[in-house]
């Protein structure tokens, strides 16, 4: 379901809140390998279905890491609208981590939470936006990251 925030105020107001959960996708082999394209990261544990199955300590290809962190931007203006703002930019990542792998075939779904929110040089906001990418039947999340996003006030 999708939340909004009306401008500085409630934005600031929504720091350490949970904001959003997304709807579940699954992970498709087309996406892993359209990703190992346009990287140029064509590691077998991720591209060759039938290695992957016989060696991989996963028994199947993997989303490449930095796939599933790439899954949170668009989660970002899929959950939440920003009302009141002219201008949103990625200002980068804290801390990102892979807990558990992504397979193939896999369900996942993208949680967002608000962390800090700082005013920043320039006239922006710095909002810190905690995503989790949850992969269906584990307790581990496939990526845990803080994204952090500079939002300029309408």
């Amino acid at each position: 379901m999708k939340v909004t925030i009306n401008g500085p105020a409630d934005l600031q107001a929504r720091a350490g809140q949970k904001l959003a959960t997304g709807e579940w996708h699954t992970m498709e082999m087309a996406r892993i390998k359209q990703f190992a394209d346009a990287t140029d990261d064509h590691q077998w544990i991720h591209v060759d279905e039938e290695r992957a199955r016989r060696e991989s300590p996963f028994g199947k290809p993997v989303a490449h890491g930095y796939l599933t962190l790439s899954l949170t931007a668009g989660a970002l203006f899929e959950l939440v609208d920003l009302q009141g703002f002219a201008l949103a930019i990625n200002y980068g990542s804290n801390k990102v981590r892979y807990p558990a792998p992504l397979g193939a075939g896999e369900r996942y779904r993208i949680t967002i939470a608000l962390g800090e929110v700082k005013e920043v040089a320039g006239g922006f906001l710095e909002a810190i936006f905690v995503n989790s990418v949850e992969i269906e039947g584990q307790s581990k999340p496939a990526c845990a990251a803080e994204v952090v996003v500079r939002l300029r006030p309408a």
